[in-house]
């Protein structure tokens, strides 16, 4: 009988944990994908001359936006297609490699463009061929918001 409760609470732990840390899965995707939002409203005020052109800041996003890139394939792993809140398409386990491949190249892109921008004209021209690389993931694996 002993044995048995023992069973029962480690199956229990278990279960728990891994809820726990699908859901933690979850918060930090969400989390870096906010984080790629914030940098592309930096962007964003650039182009429209809301800000003024800072390169530093400038350079920051597209650090950002490569480093966070690199390590996102790794925030969506099978045990989270669902719960959390989750925005997630079943389209990304589906197609896992071509969503790995639109993150590398996204990295690829910002790691260039960080390489290339040196004034304001450099960032207008590299900026919005960045950022194309958001659309080509939201539209197949990303749900639409209501």
């Amino acid at each position: 009988m002993f044995i048995r409760t023992v069973l029962a609470v480690g199956a229990i732990a278990i279960g728990i944990s891994a809820a726990v840390a699908q859901q933690d899965v979850i918060k930090d995707r969400q989390a870096a994908m906010k984080a790629l939002g914030g940098q592309a409203g930096q962007g964003a005020k650039f182009m429209k001359g809301e800000e003024a052109f800072d390169l530093a800041k400038a350079q920051n996003i597209f650090a950002v936006y490569a480093a966070t890139a690199d390590k996102a394939p790794g925030l969506f792993p099978e045990n989270s297609k669902t719960g959390g809140d989750t925005a997630a398409l079943p389209a990304v386990w589906e197609k896992n490699a071509d969503f790995k491949a639109k993150f590398a190249k996204f990295a690829a892109d910002a790691k260039d463009a960080q390489g290339k921008v040196k004034d304001e004209a450099s960032f207008k021209a590299a900026f919005p061929e960045v950022m194309k690389n958001c659309g080509g993931c939201h539209e197949t694996y990303r749900a639409k918001k209501s």
